[in-house]
């Protein structure tokens, strides 16, 4: 369609400051390459606004048109939600998209919409709404940046990313995508094929963590709510969980909350699920489509999924996603960015300092 204008860029300044304050708030989905790279957070400070690739769709972000050109090229849409201020968004872009075969496989594949998700611009959504680039975010659960969610030729949602994925696992979720392979294959079990990891090769044992056999039917009938933990053996998100997170005082508090039931993800090991139902591990963590290890899944005493971790968070996060479900402020507050902020707030009034990237 022939337009008679193209939208400016607004970098949105006045919400940098904002922006530092949510930027810790991202998801991190890491895979480590190697033994040697024992964290990928290192080097992790707030950049500020950080400039996108030139190659990226500059959109009237009506959504649905995007789709149909993209089909017509032969290609797909890739939805890159943001915000200014967030330290994986950068590395997604320098380290991931700074690779040329990477950013080469992307731009040849997908048309990239960048989403400010606390933006004002206009968007017209897939069901042909108007609305804002913040209220599209809100509609579209974005509780975590980057989040990257991939579009079929139909506008249907191929594979969603909560959360920064390393080089390796972002370019097979791109490989997955492009060889349209959703109809196929689950991208859990593809990446499980495709992708070979080094780790301890162990699931840790931790003594809060409740002993099998599982009734989760019962379990979530008592006055706790109940977490349930899944991972694998060969896991480094998992090993440092276990082996840094999980032994922090603070996150021991919160945990103290809940009671958490651990499964790994491909086992056959049989247990009760909500329903009543008697079926496998592995089973249960299909049914939920668990992608990401470790993945909690959080639920009320009715049985209700209220909240789910499938990216790999640090100490402070990790303590306030659990905060924010014993506490029972998602009831009242919708946005887990918004709560984070204003809990952090809070604990740097009382004198305790928030490292955002511990």
């Amino acid at each position: 369609m022939f337009r008679l204008f193209k939208k400016i860029k607004s970098h949105a300044l006045n919400l940098l400051l904002i922006s530092f304050l949510f930027s810790g708030i991202s998801a991190y989905a890491v895979e480590k390459a190697t033994p040697e790279n024992n964290s990928v957070l290192t080097d992790m400070v707030n950049p500020g606004y950080h400039e996108k690739p030139a190659w990226f769709k500059e959109s009237f972000l009506d959504l649905r048109e995007d789709v149909q050109e993209a089909t017509a090229n032969q290609k797909r849409v890739l939805l890159y939600f943001y915000q200014d201020g967030c330290p994986y968004c950068a590395k997604l872009l320098q380290d991931n998209l700074g690779q040329k075969n990477i950013a080469d496989k992307t731009r040849n594949n997908f048309d990239v919409i960048a989403i400010n998700m606390w933006g004002d611009k206009e968007v017209t959504d897939l069901t042909g709404q108007l609305t804002t680039e913040k209220k599209f975010s809100e509609k579209m659960k974005v509780m975590y940046t980057p989040t990257l969610v991939f579009l079929t030729e139909q506008g249907k949602v191929a594979l969603r990313v909560n959360g920064y994925y390393a080089p390796n696992k972002f370019e097979t979720a791109l490989d997955y995508v492009r060889g349209k392979n959703e109809s196929k294959i689950t991208f859990r079990d593809y990446i499980r094929k495709f992708i070979k990891k080094s780790s301890s090769g162990k699931l840790h044992t931790q003594s809060f963590i409740l002993k099998p056999p599982y009734n989760l039917q019962k379990l979530i009938s008592f006055p706790k709510p109940l977490i349930v933990l899944f991972e694998q053996k060969k896991c480094y998100s998992c090993d440092e969980l276990h082996n840094d997170i999980f032994r922090r005082k603070e996150t021991i508090e919160q945990i103290n909350r809940f009671n958490i039931v651990r499964l790994d993800m491909w086992s056959n090991e049989k247990l009760v699920d909500i329903q009543g139902k008697t079926i496998s591990a592995k089973t249960l963590a299909k049914t939920f489509k668990i992608n990401h290890s470790p993945s909690f899944i959080f639920f009320d005493n009715k049985g209700s999924e209220v909240f789910r971790i499938d990216a790999y968070l640090k100490s402070f996060h990790t303590q306030s996603v659990m905060d924010y479900v014993a506490s029972g402020a998602y009831k009242t507050q919708s946005n887990f960015q918004r709560f984070i902020g204003e809990r952090a707030d809070k604990l740097e009034a009382q004198g305790i300092h928030v490292d955002l990237m511990n």
